[in-house]
C-alpha cells in the first residue's frame, strides 16, 4: 500500500468578483481529464478553499511526490489538462507579499505547523 503525505499551497486571486464567481463556477465542474490527471501523477485528494481573494489548497500525495518537479506533469498528460491550467492563470495571481515566496512559485508552499495526529494515540 502506498503512502501518502500531506500538501499545502497559497494563492491569490485576481480581485475581480466577477472572475471570482467564474473561477467558481469552473470548479464546480472540473473537466474529468484534468481530475484524471491529477490521479494520475498521485494525488489522492485535493481541496481548495477561498476567502476573500486567497486560495488554500490541501492535497495528499505520494509519499515520494516532490511538488516543485511533480506537480505541473499533469498538465503534459493531455492537452485538456493544459487547457484547464492555462485557463485558471487568467484567475490567478501569485501571493506577492509573503516573504517567503521569494522564488517566485505560483503557488506558494506552506509549511505544516500542527497535525492533530501528531498528539492522539493510533
Amino acid at each position: 500500500m502506498d503512502e501518502y503525505k500531506s500538501y499545502a499551497q497559497a494563492l491569490d486571486l485576481v480581485n475581480d468578483k466577477e472572475l471570482i464567481e467564474e473561477y467558481k463556477k469552473y470548479h464546480r465542474g472540473v473537466w474529468k481529464e484534468v481530475n484524471d490527471a491529477l490521479s494520475s501523477i498521485g494525488i489522492k485528494k485535493m481541496k481548495i478553499f477561498l476567502i476573500g481573494t486567497h486560495l488554500f489548497m490541501y492535497y495528499e500525495a505520494r509519499s515520494d511526490f516532490d511538488p516543485k518537479i511533480d506537480f505541473q506533469k499533469y498538465t503534459e498528460l493531455t492537452p485538456k489538462a493544459n487547457e484547464w491550467d492555462n485557463l485558471m492563470r487568467k484567475f490567478q495571481q501569485k501571493i506577492s507579499d509573503v516573504p517567503e515566496n521569494q522564488l517566485g512559485e505560483w503557488w506558494t508552499p506552506m509549511d505544516l505547523v500542527y497535525d492533530l495526529d501528531w498528539f492522539i494515540q493510533q
